[in-house]
């Protein structure tokens, strides 16, 4: 617990004071929450960027220390607002953390997320390990974004904490960091509603079933993509439509999103900017030469209008320039990585040919993305659970009847930056749907789904007059609505915390080893008698046959282990890297962490009774 909180602390502290520094270094003056998601994006490249090199995760560690520490002390007497924003933000944190924390407090006991869900993480820990320790691996050698791996190196080497602790402290960081850069949204609301909309826009159901399954890649990208909109959303504020520099922390997003997420994430990116710059172009067209309200909207028409409409945040002199300055930024930041993106295209997840459901049971309903749906795990139909069906459907057709509404509201004040949003990952969903796989879609809207719960509750809130937009308060016609949004964010909370609560939490260690064993075992049948705890308490059973899959393999506990090994096991994997064998007359093989692998001398007559474990059952299986 202590090592998972610890680096879930040093994550945070780090992406904040980085990041808030990088944003004065642009030209903000007041405390910004884009921080969050602009230091962490950092963090992504910075560490990639030194692990690789001699020392590896102590020199990463060293980096971003020594960063963290200049920007405190740059940040000195140059930010305004850090009391309002200490105010604002400390309780979306605990609130976050206390949702966060919940797998674990309902598991008892802190360890790999989701291994019963999806065992992709012993994948991820084995490459760390191996990028930990200078050597290649699988996923090194096929471009894969290492970017968050390289943190928990980091992580590791200075906390010595491990790299299951690693990676849940960072999984854990990343959904505190995504409601803090959420407020960036909701700073001029009151303090309930701003910790309410905060909280369930960084932590929709989605993204907390994402990260039940302790799928930390889908998780952050999710954060970027949220965070890049509300980059553009951010650039037309006061403190920042002058500035030469206001588009350059969307690009270090964006940059962020690469070592992340490799050129997959610059989808996202690149349709949210394409079609945000083209709504502002048309508009800009069309407004009234007065600086009235391009399509003649009711709302702006002297009441509040924004100084800065005579010239549009992109599309005038000064906005080229200064997306000028953003693409030259990402341009550099981006293009250590292009030789790898250009590798990681022919990854076998892109694949439309390839093992398409992965851990799914099928298509994922679209309706999940919008935050109401009342099951502890996303993948299962609607209906398939205690639930009956028709409680999805009402959800579904509520949350996206307020999407709608959200939608309309947003032309009218003006919110380009959240209707480019849901252009984009409405697209994208789409296209995975239609060209791509059950996985890919499924990914798509766990990464769409920030963007449409901003949507429906960003566009249906009193607005401020101090952004740029029409910012007209709702009127008492709306009171309804706002109704109907309190109901929605009571109801998608409860959801998010459903899909937190039914989170399997797995082995609370891991060794390489383990997986070493696989070539020696892969022609004979192997009994694996692991400790009872882990088996019964830790998810062990997926986490043990993903380990060793390729080759026949039983799992029993150590308490049930009869006199002798059934016939037709050849081999014998049992805990105690020094102890006596399981069985008498096996021979040792070789000791693999806490683990020795025993070999049936002579000939062993029968059939095995062990099943085959092939890769995509194991992914196929998990329920």
């Amino acid at each position: 617990m202590i090592g998972t909180y610890a680096a879930a602390l040093a994550v945070c502290g780090a992406s904040l004071a980085i990041g808030q520094a990088t944003l004065a270094l642009c030209g903000a003056r007041r405390w910004s929450w884009l921080s969050p998601a602009v230091g962490l994006a950092l963090l992504c490249a910075i560490c990639w960027a030194t692990v690789r090199l001699p020392g590896g995760g102590i020199v990463s560690a060293a980096a971003v220390a020594a960063l963290a520490v200049t920007s405190l002390l740059y940040l000195r007497g140059r930010v305004e607002g850090g009391g309002e924003a200490l105010r604002a933000g400390a309780p979306v944190a605990l609130l976050a953390l206390a949702a966060a924390s919940l797998p674990f407090l309902v598991e008892g006991h802190f360890g790999i997320l989701g291994t019963g869900f999806n065992p992709d993480m012993s994948q991820h820990l084995l490459a760390t390990d191996r990028l930990g320790a200078g050597a290649d691996s699988q996923l090194l050698g096929q471009g894969y974004p290492l970017g968050p791996h390289a943190i928990v190196v980091a992580l590791d080497e200075s906390l010595g904490i491990g790299l299951v602790q690693g990676f849940s402290g960072l999984t854990i960081a990343v959904a505190l960091l995504a409601p803090l850069t959420a407020l960036a949204a909701f700073a001029d609301q009151p303090p309930v509603r701003r910790t309410a909309a905060a909280l369930l826009v960084g932590f929709p159901y989605l993204v907390a079933s994402y990260f039940a399954q302790g799928a930390f890649k889908e998780t952050i990208q999710a954060l970027f993509v949220l965070a890049f909109v509300l980059a553009l959303r951010e650039s037309a504020r006061p403190q920042w439509r002058t500035q030469p520099l206001r588009f350059v922390p969307a690009a270090i997003i964006a940059i962020g999103s690469v070592y992340a997420y490799s050129f997959a994430g610059l989808i996202w990116m690149g349709g949210v900017g394409a079609i945000w710059l083209a709504i502002e172009s048309i508009r800009a067209r069309n407004a009234s030469p007065a600086g009235g309200a391009a399509g003649g909207d009711p709302h702006s028409a002297g009441r509040g209008a924004p100084e800065h409409m005579g010239e549009p945040a992109a599309t005038g002199p000064a906005g080229l320039y200064a997306m000028s300055l953003a693409l030259v930024v990402f341009a550099l930041g981006a293009l250590p990585e292009l030789g790898r993106m250009i590798d990681f295209q022919r990854f076998e997840t892109f694949d439309p040919s390839g093992p398409g459901l992965g851990n799914l049971f099928g298509q994922v309903s679209p309706f999940t993305g919008l935050g109401i749906w009342p099951s502890g795990d996303f993948r299962l139909a609607s209906g398939d659970g205690a639930v009956p069906a028709l409680a999805f459907y009402l959800g579904a057709a509520f949350a996206a009847a307020l999407l709608v509404a959200g939608l309309h509201r947003a032309w009218l004040r003006r919110e380009h930056a959240i209707l480019a949003a849901v252009l984009t990952v409405a697209g994208v969903y789409l296209a995975a749907r239609v060209a791509g796989t059950p996985y890919t879609a499924a990914k798509a809207l766990g990464i769409a789904a920030p963007v449409l719960t901003l949507a429906i509750i960003a566009s249906s809130l009193p607005a401020s007059r101090t952004f740029g937009g029409s910012w007209a308060p709702l009127s008492a016609r709306d009171a309804g609505g706002r109704v109907g949004l309190a109901a929605y964010v009571a109801v998608a909370v409860a959801c998010s915390l459903l899909a937190l609560a039914n989170a399997p939490v797995g082995p609370t260690a891991y060794s390489p080893a383990l997986t070493g064993l696989r070539p020696a075992i892969a022609a004979g049948s192997t009994l694996v008698l692991a400790p009872d705890r882990l088996l019964a308490d830790e998810e062990g059973y997926r986490y043990l046959v993903w380990e060793l899959r390729g080759g026949r393999v039983c799992i029993e506990p150590e308490s049930a282990a009869g006199a002798r090994p059934p016939a037709g096991v050849d081999f014998v994997i049992a805990p105690g890297g020094r102890g006596e064998a399981p069985y008498p007359g096996l021979r040792a093989v070789r000791r693999a962490g806490e683990f020795t692998l025993w070999r049936r001398p002579g000939v062993v007559g029968g059939p095995s009774p062990c099943p085959l474990i092939a890769e995509r059952q194991v992914r196929a299986g998990a329920r």
